[in-house]
């Protein structure tokens, strides 16, 4: 149990996606020339953070050891109306069957196929130039921005294994067992309760085919799905499967087959109802230690009672095996071929969204929350007349200036915007 655990299934990452350059305030110069105009370039776009999903990868192990993940920034603009240089995208790789979430629990993307590539946080756009902002009436702007910041959050990533079968059972069921009897799949073996302690996928080959993958989903008890033993950790996984096999133990007189299987269903629908449904095949495992006939005949019509297709067979020796994944692979083309997913429970939002939200923090300091605020704040130069004068108009576009003058707000008083910028508030903003 001390052995250090390279199977990781769940991590939490911080993404800053590289923040734009700033645009040039710079005017023409050359000999015989003394009046030329703005030719100040645009800052470079951000690099955004891109997560590709790479197919041969089964574990989030790597972001244990690393958690936070930057893109390059864009250079700044230059004069002659040269553009800064573009930041470069950083690529994360990211095991097949990742999901991506906030930290609230919303869906950010979901990565099923291989080579998918999906941005999870957006480059900020370079700011512009002073070129851009000359008029008939203002010839000689000095007025450039400052870049975009790029996008910067903390998310939560949930491997869910890609796996057309998944082996459930109670522990010591036989599922390692199997798994490693039908493919390459070696996970450790012994008689004794949670053996396995990480979920384990095989390739089954049937008659030279691909076959199929299959999934040994471990440590299932009773009230796994609330927490107890080692189950609850590893029940993801089987959302994505197409079809289970429920290995049942009937090898031993004080196992008690009929209620180990209900056990495990109950656990499966108590983490989500919609497994109920889940196509399912039962496997009476270990027919080799039943001594009289008669009784496994009979426990087999019990568990056929409802339809239910039943294989009894012996995984140790092989028994049966070959027709239990025959019988699966069979079933498997029936099926739709895109893996079940379960989304996260998004909370609903009350209304929409205010454009931005105006708090007192007391003794003169107020708190500015808001996409666009935040954004405008961050790409003006205070120290730059014209930029000042452009964020005024702004502030009285998105009604900030009235809500200012409502509240009470004098000159001279703190304002802090997000998390990072903060600046003194002028009456005449």
């Amino acid at each position: 149990m001390g052995a250090k655990k390279n199977f990781i299934d769940r991590a939490v990452i911080r993404v800053k996606a590289g923040d734009g350059g700033n645009g040039a305030s710079h005017f023409y110069r050359a000999k015989y020339v003394p009046l030329g105009g703005p030719d100040g370039g645009d800052g470079g776009r951000g690099g955004s953070v891109v997560f590709v999903a790479e197919e041969g990868l089964n574990t989030l192990l790597d972001f244990s050891y690393r958690r936070e993940y930057k893109a390059q920034p864009g250079s700044p603009g230059m004069g002659k109306k040269k553009y800064g240089k573009q930041g470069q995208e950083r690529i994360v790789q990211v095991p097949v069957g990742t999901v991506v979430l906030t930290r609230e629990g919303e869906l950010v993307v979901d990565l099923t196929r291989p080579g998918q590539r999906e941005v999870v946080a957006k480059g900020g756009r370079g700011g512009r130039g002073n070129v851009h902002f000359a008029t008939a009436l203002r010839r000689a702007p000095k007025l450039a921005e400052k870049g975009e910041p790029g996008e910067e959050q903390e998310l939560v990533l949930e491997l869910k294994l890609l796996a057309d079968v998944g082996l459930v059972g109670l522990p010591n069921a036989g599922k390692s067992t199997l798994l490693s009897s039908l493919s390459a799949a070696r996970p450790k073996i012994a008689a004794y309760p949670f053996t396995t302690l990480t979920p384990h996928l095989g390739q089954v080959k049937i008659g030279g085919e691909a076959g199929f993958l299959m999934v040994d989903i471990p440590g299932l008890i009773e009230k796994a799905s609330q927490g107890q033993g080692l189950g609850h950790e590893f029940l993801r996984h089987i959302e994505r499967t197409r079809l289970l096999i429920h290995l049942v133990d009937i090898g031993f007189p004080e196992v008690k087959p009929l209620q180990a299987f209900k056990t495990i269903n109950h656990e499966l629908t108590s983490y989500h109802p919609d497994l109920a449904n889940r196509p399912q095949i039962i496997a009476l495992n270990k027919a080799d230690l039943v001594i009289k006939p008669g009784e496994l005949d009979a426990l087999v019509r019990k568990f056929k009672k409802g339809g239910r297709e039943v294989f009894v067979i012996s995984a140790a020796t092989r028994q049966g095996v070959l027709e239990l994944a025959r019988r699966a692979y069979i079933l498997l083309k029936s099926l739709p071929v895109e893996s079940p997913f379960f989304p996260p429970q998004v909370k609903p939002r009350t209304g929409p969204e205010p454009r931005f939200t105006l708090e007192s923090l007391g003794s003169g300091c107020w708190q500015l929350k808001g996409r666009e605020p935040e954004k405008w704040v961050a790409m003006t130069d205070f120290d730059n007349k014209e930029a000042v004068a452009k964020l005024r108009n702004i502030f009285y576009r998105l009604g900030i200036t009235a809500a200012f003058k409502q509240q009470g707000a004098v000159s001279g008083d703190t304002v802090k915007v997000g998390k990072k910028e903060e600046f003194y508030y002028r009456e005449d903003m």
